[in-house]
């Protein structure tokens, strides 16, 4: 398992990539990368609001829909894009937190949830 640190300047790397190539292809970037990396702000972010529902990654309203690496993939939902999207507007059964959250917030649980993904929870 990767230490805090290494993890958060995974996710910076990850980031530089992905705005050098969006940058290169023209397309805006949505996430702000200084929020995005912000693992500290994410995590307290998701015990506040998510782990009711998503302990450890998983899904106690419907255990199909957990936040585990390959159901994100499975979903089309292993972005910070597609995290952020979801977070902000809901679907289904899941509440929409556009109203609760800053865009900074989002941004910052959505770099937490991948990374947890990522790291297997």
């Amino acid at each position: 398992m990767k230490r805090p640190m290494e993890r958060l300047l995974t996710i910076a790397f990850k980031l530089l990539l992905t705005g050098l190539m969006t940058v290169s292809l023209g397309v805006s970037v949505f996430v702000s990368a200084a929020a995005a990396t912000d693992l500290t702000q994410g995590t307290k972010v998701f015990e506040v609001n998510c782990a009711g529902c998503h302990i450890n990654g998983g899904n106690i309203v419907r255990r199909g829909k957990n936040l585990k690496l390959k159901t994100l993939q499975k979903n089309q939902m292993d972005s910070l894009e597609a995290i952020a999207a979801i977070v902000t507007h809901g679907k289904n059964n899941m509440s929409a937190y556009g109203d609760r959250l800053s865009p900074e917030q989002i941004q910052a649980v959505a770099a937490y949830v991948l990374d947890q993904a990522e790291q297997g929870w």
